[in-house]
């Protein structure tokens, strides 16, 4: 046999993203781990592509919403990791029609051991007709939670070999989606969260790929599980503080309702404070189903929020 032959290849989706890209990374970076990654996206001649192929990973097209695509892309594969961007187009139903294709492209595939990057679906712990948070959209409460979590079921029922991964609030949020300390009129650094004084499960986005590659590294024993991963769970205050130390400069927690956050008017406000509210609402629930110790056994490079900062503190934008 050659060493090509006896890797088990991993196929990933978002190979070029926050989570597919700490994937790849980490099964390029052990050459003696017993895997090859081929890394899927749309743009096979993006630099980011031809720099993964450059490095030694497959480089396959696929697009999401095409199951043909996916089934093609797959082939070969002893395993896949899928992951969808609710953000790059803001509809529940086109990332469900997205996560059916990839559902069934693996079973035609016949892959032993699918990771889906998924979510609670927040209508069990909070029913449409519960006033406590507006429902949107119809028919969510959640969607960019709900979606996912509802989708579960295509790989249950395809019976797919699947490990349901569920992620943690990206600390990197703080860098691309806005959400970093911002000044005020005096010149005050306040961060603003809907979260009182509840624990925020988040960790490093790139640290979610690592810990899939060590539930890959597992192998059977996890197919059939729920995993969930975080790297902390502070509250917003510790998370200011945390910031304050990293930044040498003060910046102030600025605890606002849900209410208030779904009101800011940004695209999807009203999705992320209703996340917020699920979060703090059922934090016991929600930080309990994410374990620290365990994230650390599947991958032992580990970042706290402190660690995290240390080496991106210069990237968060303070204006």
């Amino acid at each position: 046999m050659t060493e090509k032959t006896e890797r088990k290849m991993i196929a990933v989706v978002g190979a070029t993203g926050a989570q597919g890209g700490g994937l790849v990374q980490a099964i390029l970076k052990d050459a003696q781990g017993g895997f090859a990654v081929r890394a899927i996206t749309r743009d096979v001649n993006s630099a980011k592509a031809k720099a993964l192929a450059e490095r030694g990973a497959q480089v396959a097209a696929a697009d999401l919403d095409d199951e043909a695509s996916l089934t093609k892309a797959l082939a070969g594969a002893h395993g896949a990791y899928f992951v969808t961007n609710f953000w790059e187009h803001f509809s529940p139903e086109k990332e469900q029609a997205q996560a059916r294709n990839l559902a069934a492209a693996a079973k035609h595939a016949g892959l032993k051991h699918v990771i889906w990057s998924t979510l609670e679906d927040t209508r069990r712990w909070v029913p449409l007709p519960d006033a406590r948070m507006p429902t949107l959209m119809g028919k969510y409460k959640v969607p960019h939670f709900d979606a996912k979590g509802e989708a579960d079921a295509y790989f249950r029922d395809a019976g797919v070999p699947t490990t349901f991964l569920l992620t943690s609030f990206y600390w990197d949020n703080l860098i691309h989606f806005g959400m970093g300390p911002k000044p005020g009129p005096d010149g005050q650094l306040a961060f603003t969260l809907p979260m009182a004084d509840k624990k925020l499960a988040g960790i490093a986005a790139e640290d979610i790929g690592k810990c899939a590659y060590g539930i890959f590294r597992k192998g059977a024993e996890a197919v059939g599980r729920t995993i969930g991963i975080a790297g902390g769970q502070p509250t917003g205050a510790q998370m200011a503080a945390a910031m304050s130390k990293a930044l040498g400069r003060e910046v102030v927690y600025n605890a606002v309702t849900p209410a208030q956050y779904r009101g800011f008017g940004f695209p999807g406000a009203e999705d992320l404070g209703n996340m917020f509210q699920f979060y703090a609402e059922f934090e016991e629930y929600f930080c309990g189903a994410r374990s620290i110790e365990g994230s650390r056994a599947l991958n032992p490079e580990l970042q706290s929020f402190d660690d995290w900062l240390a080496r991106n503190k210069e990237r968060i934008p303070l204006a």
